[in-house]
């Protein structure tokens, strides 16, 4: 059985990391599922005529790479994601590549649950979108 690290496991500026280039095939399959064609993200026609000059991802697909990380990596499977902040600070564009992180910043074991920052940012180092997180991660296994 595939298990997350559980609160003992973990310590205040423990981090990790992942990193995807978006394609035009992640934008579609993403407004697929959501429902969320906005021409922004599927016209580029329209998108032209935008602030932005050309198709950009969903904001929400940069932040699904963060849960991505708490699911899998920190604490990792197991792991019930309970509360998210975010702000949008840049857009994505097809073709970049994103690296999205977390760090834990307060680790509350009398109530197993950890305060972690999320940060997403594009090739450039540009960061795309940041938050907080709140997690419970998983508790210790049967044996």
């Amino acid at each position: 059985m595939i298990h997350g690290k559980t609160i003992d496991q973990i310590k205040v500026g423990d981090q990790a990391a992942v990193s995807k280039t978006i394609s035009e095939s992640d934008v579609y399959l993403y407004a697929g599922i959501t429902g969320d064609l906005n021409p922004a993200h599927v016209n580029e026609a329209y998108a032209e005529q935008t602030f932005f000059k050309t198709r950009i991802a969903h904001g929400m697909l940069s932040a699904g790479f963060v849960s991505a990380i708490l699911g899998m990596h920190l604490p990792g499977p197991g792991t019930i994601y309970l509360h998210q902040t975010l702000s949008f600070k840049a857009p994505v564009k097809i073709g970049d590549t994103l690296t999205a992180s977390v760090k834990v910043l307060e680790v509350i074991a009398e109530k197993n649950r950890l305060r972690l920052q999320t940060v997403c940012e594009n090739q450039e180092g540009t960061v795309v979108m940041d938050g907080e997180a709140l997690v419970s991660p998983p508790k210790k296994p049967k044996t």
